[in-house]
């Protein structure tokens, strides 16, 4: 074998690894944008659901009406209310004991001051997030004094959890159908502006022992810990503290 003819084999050899190589990165490369275009797509996917069809409501105008809270700041049974807009355990309670007490004398006699707390814990495991996209949608909706309009639609429209009854799209639709600034509240929704005040109180929830919705507090005490109170629950509650007792 001449030399000439061992430095061909060798540059065929080397040219081959090199195309080797060459194929083996492609196939990594690929590999890794599939990768990441699944994740931008998992990240996102509520911009390709559609809106569907939805439950419009007419909004209630409740008493003392102040943010995310009902009554007089200054009345003498506090309420706090726990909530988290996929829970079914809170739709029931809303239904069942929230609108009673809300539009009671309770309320407008100055006895009771009402407030829900953010508290959107269904989708920890979930890459969709939409207890935390319709707690997100919901403050921005008291930004324009609608957060009981849009906490009243989004509990209309309660469905099967992170699965799509709270995606983006759906969020906007029900902004608009009960009158908001849509320009005010997409820069909201989009900059996720209240998530500091989210987290704040799902963090003085789990300090005051919260472990599931809803959860409801009473001057600072738990009402049947570990159960939904029934409104005569609630009631009872609420004269006994009345009353002096609590």
């Amino acid at each position: 074998m001449t030399i000439n003819r061992r430095d061909a084999i060798k540059a065929q050899r080397t040219k081959k690894k090199r195309q080797q190589r060459m194929r083996s990165l492609l196939w990594v490369g690929g590999i890794i944008v599939f990768i990441i275009l699944v994740i931008v797509l998992l990240t996102n996917y509520s911009i390709f659901l559609p809106t569907g069809s939805f439950v419009s409501i007419t909004p209630v105008a409740y008493p003392l009406e102040n943010g995310k809270a009902v009554g007089d700041p200054n009345a003498k049974v506090k309420i706090q209310v726990f909530e988290d807009f996929q829970c079914t355990s809170c739709k029931e309670y809303v239904d069942n004991v929230e609108k009673q007490l809300l539009t009671s004398s309770y309320i407008t006699n100055g006895q009771v001051y009402y407030e829900i707390m953010q508290w959107p814990f269904i989708d920890s495991n979930s890459i969709n997030k939409e207890s935390h996209q319709a707690a997100n949608a919901s403050m921005c909706a008291l930004e324009q004094g609608k957060f009981w309009a849009y906490h009243d639609i989004l509990y209309a429209n309660q469905g099967i959890e992170n699965g799509g009854s709270y995606n983006n799209k759906r969020l906007q639709a029900f902004a608009q159908s009960i009158g908001l600034d849509m320009t005010k509240f997409n820069q909201c929704f989009s900059a996720n502006k209240y998530s500091a005040e989210i987290q704040a109180e799902y963090q003085q929830g789990i300090t005051l022992g919260v472990t599931g919705t809803p959860t409801v507090f009473l001057n600072g005490k738990s009402v049947t810990p570990g159960f939904v109170p029934t409104y005569d629950e609630l009631k009872s509650a609420i004269d006994a503290a009345l009353a002096g007792g609590g």
